[in-house]
């Protein structure tokens, strides 16, 4: 299905990189609902969401743990397809990529993702090590 929604795409003249930078700007305006919608239809944009973290733009990054919060209340099925990506930029060189990552993973609470945030107990940011613990201790308290 993802196959054909990438030929209609490409027909349409718009890329997947034309088309994330479309889902962070309109993020950055606060148009979540829209992205909801998009995501509804097309749950592989999720896979983009360790991207979408990596944005300079505090409010794509917000935009994109009040999307996830969304989804966990209604499409809780589709999230699997954000981990991969979180996890991968847990191990981002800014401190502030490996913050939202875990606090993705964290909203998102699959068992899968919630492991993949022992390592960070231990990393070179304060801040980073606090976002962790937090969610592990909720995680273990929950």
């Amino acid at each position: 299905m993802a196959h054909q929604h990438n030929r209609s795409s490409a027909a349409a003249g718009v890329s997947d990189e034309e088309l994330l930078a479309v889902i962070a700007d309109f993020l950055n305006m606060g148009h979540v609902d829209n992205i909801l919608a998009m995501v509804r239809q097309e749950p592989r944009y999720l896979a983009w969401t360790g991207q979408l973290l990596e944005d300079e733009r505090f409010a794509v990054r917000v935009g994109v743990l009040v999307l996830l919060e969304h989804l966990v209340e209604t499409h809780p099925h589709h999230l699997d397809l954000a981990i991969d990506g979180l996890i991968e930029r847990l191990a981002h060189s800014v401190e502030w990529v490996r913050g939202d990552a875990a606090s993705a993973l964290g909203i998102i609470g699959a068992q899968r993702g919630l492991a993949a945030l022992s390592p960070l107990r231990n990393d070179p940011s304060p801040q980073v090590v606090e976002i962790v613990s937090d969610i592990l201790s909720s995680a273990e308290h929950g």
